[in-house]
């Protein structure tokens, strides 16, 4: 038998931490994958409705709350494609989640105000982050949050407050919460905490996608503010390696109304 010499028995030693070092990552791709679609508005596009109107005494604030003028935002269909906006798809519970998504890489995510508007509408917000309330505004605003099983909150922000008061929901919640100010009752957003990261907002086309997903079977909600649940048990079979497109998802108008 041919005898290794010493930096033979080195290299291969390191082979092999390398080896048992990559196999665990390779073995954990495979059982992942990813979904994509569409929330669709299945009829004519709703005209959008005014809010406020463009200098508008009547509304409080009115130099920087009708400076422009506002549309509602309860429903928000695109034109150009009948997207909808702000629609929330989420998983109850996840018993399975990607060692790399396990912690928010953002420990932090901005809640703004601009033009007596919450920016943005629809937040998802997880367990391990916080939400910092800030304001563009020149005028006070007030944040009061409506969880169900959270603490909630009521406090005022000072004109243009860019620093921010910081905001942490440690008990995933059961539905996405309505978010208020007192001083503007128009002004209206949701939040939704979760203690995972398969939960998502469509976004101005609709769209949305969802990563590393395990491979299977899995059970999601999907809950628009003007209807509840659009759907309480949409099932969704992933399969590993692969992005799953839906294609375009049509909710009803009578859903809406």
């Amino acid at each position: 038998m041919q005898k290794m010499n010493f930096s033979q028995i080195i290299i291969g030693a390191l082979l092999v931490s390398i080896t048992s070092f990559l196999a665990p990552a390779n073995v954990s791709a495979a059982g992942w994958g990813s979904v994509t679609g569409q929330f669709v508005f299945d009829g004519p596009v709703p005209k959008p409705t005014v809010q406020r109107k463009k200098g508008d005494p009547a509304v409080k604030d009115a130099a920087v709350c009708a400076s422009m003028e506002h549309l509602n935002n309860d429903l928000v269909v695109n034109p150009e494609n009948k997207g909808i906006q702000n629609v929330f798809m989420y998983m109850r519970r996840a018993k399975k989640v990607h060692p790399d998504l396990k912690s928010s890489k953002e420990k932090t995510v901005v809640f703004d105000q601009k033009g007596c508007t919450f920016t943005p509408h629809a937040l998802i917000v997880r367990t391990d982050q916080k939400v910092n309330v800030k304001s563009a505004d020149g005028v006070a605003h007030n944040t009061h949050t409506y969880p169900i099983k959270n603490q909630a909150v009521n406090f005022i922000l000072a004109p243009n407050d860019r620093e921010g008061k910081d905001v942490a929901n440690v008990i995933p919640e059961i539905l996405p919460m309505q978010v208020k100010c007192d001083i503007h009752p128009w002004m209206t957003a949701y939040w939704f905490v979760v203690d995972h990261p398969y939960a998502v907002v469509s976004d101005k086309d609709g769209k949305f996608t969802i990563e590393n997903l395990p491979e299977g079977k899995n059970d999601f909600r999907i809950w628009h503010e003007k209807v509840g649940y659009v759907e309480r048990k949409f099932t969704v079979d992933i399969k590993p390696g692969e992005t799953i497109d839906l294609g375009q998802i049509k909710i009803s108008p009578a859903k809406f109304k």
